[in-house]
């Protein structure tokens, strides 16, 4: 599955819902799968190559406005120039019949959030492999000076790994592409947050210029909740998380797992820092800290497979793949200058 937009506002997106059945560009809709305050999500069927993907109908007031045309088509071309292993791919974004789409790859199976419901605290060793994928998604993003604005558990999907050493692969999903659009275009309401209260950064919440420090910030949060169970931060009202996240220090990661050494403690605390200048330079010199500061030890076992989706068998490995061809390449529409809206 892939995670809708999150609710930017009450309700749900007009002419996005019961679409099942109907054909959008190349995409028989096929079933409901997600759903937010802009978007709607189906998992659809390529009518032209026979895949299953998922598509995402944005809602079409977003195509109305030029600035969040401009920018959206921008932001999805450069996610869809991004080639790595632990990213949702986007096969094609464009306008039809006055409504924004994204075409991505239909990922089966959970998604951290669950995982994370089901099996935390979850051992250090396992956090580490996790979170591993999750950082090298994340820089590879920021190399392509992409940042996601939104990494929380599920935006995470979980699918079945190559083998029993490595029984998740995980796929970051959702990569703001509409979130930073929807931020420059004036579509939100003054004062709203675009993102997620429980991992979002300082300098988020404060309006601040964001980089991919920003992501790291969130991928702490995100280990924090693997490694404690709950989200370092936990308030009864928006507005007391918001401040927590501004000025309150990382609560004591080993008042959840005493068991934990006292290195990975600190070295989550450095990511979790209010300023983005004291974090660590990228999200896998994060990672590697946490490798590097479980040790050898009890907590360092990887823990059971993730249940939802069994491990595949072992396959012998790949051998050099080669460059796709030309038609291969992801397909990324220009808008129309039809304004026309689905009835």
């Amino acid at each position: 599955m892939i995670p809708a937009e999150p609710s930017p506002a009450p309700g749900l997106p007009a002419g996005l819902v019961g679409l099942v059945g109907r054909q959008v560009a190349g995409y028989r809709l096929e079933r409901e799968i997600g759903r937010g305050g802009m978007a709607v999500v189906y998992r659809a069927k390529d009518l032209r190559l026979g895949r299953t993907v998922a598509v995402k109908l944005l809602a079409p007031e977003l195509a109305r406005n030029e600035v969040f045309r401009r920018r959206f088509m921008h932001e999805s071309e450069a996610a869809a120039g991004i080639d790595h292993p632990h990213i949702v791919p986007v096969f094609e974004a464009g306008e039809h019949d006055g409504i924004l789409y994204l075409a991505m790859r239909y990922v089966e199976g959970g998604d951290l959030r669950a995982l994370i419901d089901r099996d935390a605290p979850l051992p250090a060793g396992r956090t580490t492999r996790l979170a591993l994928q999750i950082a090298s998604a994340l820089d590879a993003a920021h190399a392509h000076r992409l940042v996601h604005r939104d990494v929380k558990p599920g935006n995470v999907l979980v699918a079945a790994g190559p083998d029993r050493e490595h029984p998740e692969h995980l796929y970051l999903a959702d990569f703001g592409l509409t979130k930073k659009s929807l931020s420059l275009s004036g579509l939100t309401s003054v004062g709203q947050i675009v993102g997620t209260l429980d991992y979002a950064a300082p300098e988020q919440l404060s309006g601040r210029p964001l980089d991919g420090r920003c992501d790291q910030y969130s991928l702490g949060c995100v280990v924090f909740e693997m490694l404690a169970g709950s989200p370092p931060f936990r308030r009864e009202t928006d507005l007391a998380l918001l401040w927590a996240h501004l000025n309150d220090p990382p609560p004591e990661l080993r008042r959840h797992r005493p068991d934990l050494p006292g290195a990975v403690q600190e070295v989550v605390r450095r990511a979790l820092a209010k300023a983005p200048e004291d974090r660590y330079p990228d999200c896998l010199q994060f990672v590697a800290e946490l490798r590097a500061a479980t040790g050898p030890g009890p907590w360092t076992a990887g823990g059971p497979p993730t249940r939802a989706v069994p491990a595949l068998a072992r396959t012998p490995a790949p051998g050099p793949v080669p460059e796709p061809p030309g038609w291969a390449a992801p397909v990324v529409r220009p808008p129309s200058r039809d304004r026309r809206t689905t009835p």
